[in-house]
């Protein structure tokens, strides 16, 4: 098989080198791909698993992820039989419509089944619809309105939060403490247009607290299978403090998650959004990844007939993403036992309930090593060392790195994800932090408390 993975990030990388594992592939291709999936497989490896042509498992192209034309026309060209969409850009443009009217084998939620990520307020409602529960919400696209809204209600200590409707980077959220901040944050989306048409519309929400968890779960439209439950590090200091970014750590399983509540999220949460997206006549197909917020302990059994106040009361869903996230993908995958590859085919061709998806035991973490100044203005070009001397079962997944005349740099915020697996949390921390012992690049910054477990 002749795979294509589009994208550029650490999720791309861990996709490469999970896709690369399988005894089917003989080619993955990269669009645009980075330094690293460049060199997804060691050398020893590369050279037991060439092609019959001589020509090694992984090829980078020069085709950025949003030229959906020139992406399907290589596709065509190549003999392509399995596309894989990583970032959530080419989705909401349509890429997966475009590639199955070509009659092309592609992974992912078509355009209109993936406005739940790209459309905050359609989210929200469908949410409301389907019976999934979110915190109360108002979406608005006139700036004054909005502003006449948040002054009306009663703002307790809870506070509320701005959300630009469309896609921002992840940016695109505001968390407000008091009216002065709600209104900097209208006047931010919707005045001064700081995430452009995204801010169209902003939705205001009730802000809710506790405990965050990343479930995520492969979809076929009617059936789903759920993965291990994540849970990342958003804040850029240590005791999370500081400002938000797209993630400067991850691990999985999250341990004060029960087997028994990721199959009661599987039934009260996911197979209501893929029933109802279904019912709509836009099958879901792809990674639905439901952002949420334990409000108490998540202890509720099978079949309780305590569940309904437990879904009201306990688990909100704060968002929807229709892909991989990053970098959740990074620690997911090393844990999975069946072949990534016969997921994604099954789940394209609806019969994912044919396959037992298997996971390993033991943990996996990842510590993002990022640039100083992230997430603000940060420089690029700091060259890169030590990747060479990682300790044997550790890897660095590349998120922002570039090559310049022979030489590694950094060239993101977030510039590596090295992560590791073990027996338990513990021993995978300790084995992640080992490797980022050994980079250095001027001003790497990194997080010692991932995990909750300081190193």
């Amino acid at each position: 098989m002749r795979v294509l993975i589009i994208g550029s990030g650490g999720r791309e990388h861990a996709l490469a080198w999970k896709v690369a594992q399988s005894p089917k592939v003989t080619q993955v291709f990269v669009a645009p791909g980075n330094p690293g999936t460049a060199d997804v497989m060691s050398h020893e490896s590369r050279a037991m698993r060439q092609t019959a042509v001589g020509k090694s498992l992984i090829s980078n192209l020069l085709i950025s992820s949003d030229d959906i034309d020139g992406l399907l026309k290589f596709a065509q060209g190549n003999q392509i039989d399995l596309t894989v969409v990583g970032p959530e850009a080419p989705l909401a443009a349509g890429i997966v419509d475009r590639f199955q009217a070509a009659a092309l084998k592609v992974f992912g939620p078509t355009q209109a089944a993936a406005k739940l990520e790209y459309s905050k307020t359609f989210s929200k409602q469908a949410m409301r619809e389907f019976g999934v529960p979110t915190a109360d919400f108002a979406a608005f696209t006139d700036y004054n309105a909005a502003l006449k809204f948040a002054h009306r209600l009663p703002f307790g200590s809870a506070g509320m939060v701005v959300k630009a409707d469309g896609l921002a980077a992840g940016k695109g959220v505001v968390v407000c403490d008091d009216l002065g901040e709600v209104d900097e944050a209208l006047t931010r989306i919707m005045i001064e247009l700081e995430f452009g048409a995204a801010g169209d519309q902003v939705i205001i929400e009730e802000r809710i607290s506790g405990r965050e968890v990343s479930l995520l779960a492969f979809c076929d439209g009617k059936s789903v299978a759920m993965m291990p439950p994540a849970r990342d590090h958003k804040r850029v200091g240590e005791g999370d403090t500081g400002p938000n970014t797209g993630g400067m750590g991850a691990f999985a399983p999250a341990p004060d998650i029960s087997v028994e509540f990721v199959d009661f999220v599987r039934r009260s949460i996911i197979q209501p959004i893929v029933d109802g997206m279904a019912a709509r006549g836009t099958p879901y197909v792809g990674i639905l990844y439901a952002g949420l917020m334990l409000i108490e302990a998540p202890t509720p059994t099978p079949q309780s007939a305590h569940e309904s106040e437990f879904a009201g009361k306990g688990v909100n869903v704060l968002e929807f993403n229709c892909r991989f996230g990053d970098p959740e993908t990074q620690v997911i995958l090393p844990l999975l036992k069946t072949d990534l590859v016969d997921i994604f085919l099954a789940c394209v061709d609806g019969r994912l309930d044919e396959v037992d998806v298997h996971w390993r035991t033991g943990a996996c973490a990842t510590v993002v090593m990022a640039s100083p100044g992230y997430p603000g203005n940060y420089p690029k070009g700091a060259p890169i060392s030590g990747l060479d001397a990682l300790p044997e079962g550790v890897q660095a997944f590349h998120a922002g790195t570039a090559l310049r005349e022979g030489q590694l740099v950094t060239n993101g915020g977030r510039v590596l994800n090295v992560t590791a697996t073990g027996a338990d949390l513990g021993d995978a921390l300790r084995q992640a932090y080992e490797g980022v012992a050994r980079i250095h690049f001027d001003g790497a910054h990194f997080r010692r408390d991932i995990g909750g477990i300081r190193s």
